[in-house]
C-alpha cells in the first residue's frame, strides 16, 4: 500500500491525534513539532514559545481510502482557525493553526479550502466576520514528540 503524509497544526497535538486516529483511510499518526528555529526541540523547548515550533500531527494515510481533501475537511472541522496563537485554553504560538504542505497539490488544494471556508461565512460573528489566520507553509523537518505525548488520550483511558 502506497501512502501519502499530511501534517497539521490546530492546538494541542493530543486532540488532535486523537481526531485523525478516528478516520477511516488514516494508517498511522504521529505528535511533534514542525516549523521552527532548532532541532530535535524537546517539548519543554517549544512550551517556551520560543523556538518557532508548532504542535503539530503528522498524518500518513491511503490516499485509496482517503483524499487529502477530507483531511482539510476534517483539520478544518476540529479547531478553530480564526484564533491566532490560541485554541481554547493553550495560548502560545505552538498551538497555532497552521498546514504545512508536502507537494505543490497539496498547497493548491489547502489554499482552496481556506478560501472556500472564508468565502462560506461559517466564522460571523454578528455583523463582523472573523478572518482565518491559518498559516499554509511548505514542510519542513518533522521532530516526533517525546512517547508520554503518543496517543496520550489512548493511553490515559487504557490506565484508567
Amino acid at each position: 500500500m502506497a501512502t501519502e503524509k499530511a501534517n497539521f497544526g490546530a492546538g494541542c497535538f493530543w486532540g488532535v491525534q486523537e481526531a485523525f486516529d478516528a478516520v477511516d483511510g488514516v494508517v498511522r499518526t504521529t505528535a511533534g513539532y514542525s516549523g521552527g528555529m532548532i532541532d530535535s526541540p524537546s517539548y519543554e523547548d517549544v512550551s517556551t514559545g520560543q523556538t518557532g515550533h508548532a504542535e503539530t500531527v503528522l498524518v500518513e494515510y491511503d490516499p485509496a481510502k482517503i483524499c487529502y481533501e477530507e483531511l482539510l475537511a476534517k483539520f478544518w472541522e476540529i479547531h478553530d482557525p480564526t484564533t491566532k496563537d490560541r485554541q481554547g485554553p493553550d495560548i502560545g504560538n505552538q498551538y497555532r493553526s497552521v498546514i504545512f504542505y508536502f507537494t505543490p497539490e497539496q498547497e493548491q488544494a489547502a489554499t482552496k479550502s481556506m478560501k472556500e471556508l472564508e468565502e462560506s461565512g461559517k466564522y460571523r460573528q454578528g455583523k463582523y466576520l472573523r478572518p482565518i489566520v491559518t498559516e499554509i507553509l511548505a514542510a519542513g523537518p518533522f521532530y516526533p514528540a517525546e512517547d508520554y505525548h503518543q496517543h496520550y488520550f489512548e493511553k490515559r483511558r487504557a490506565a484508567s
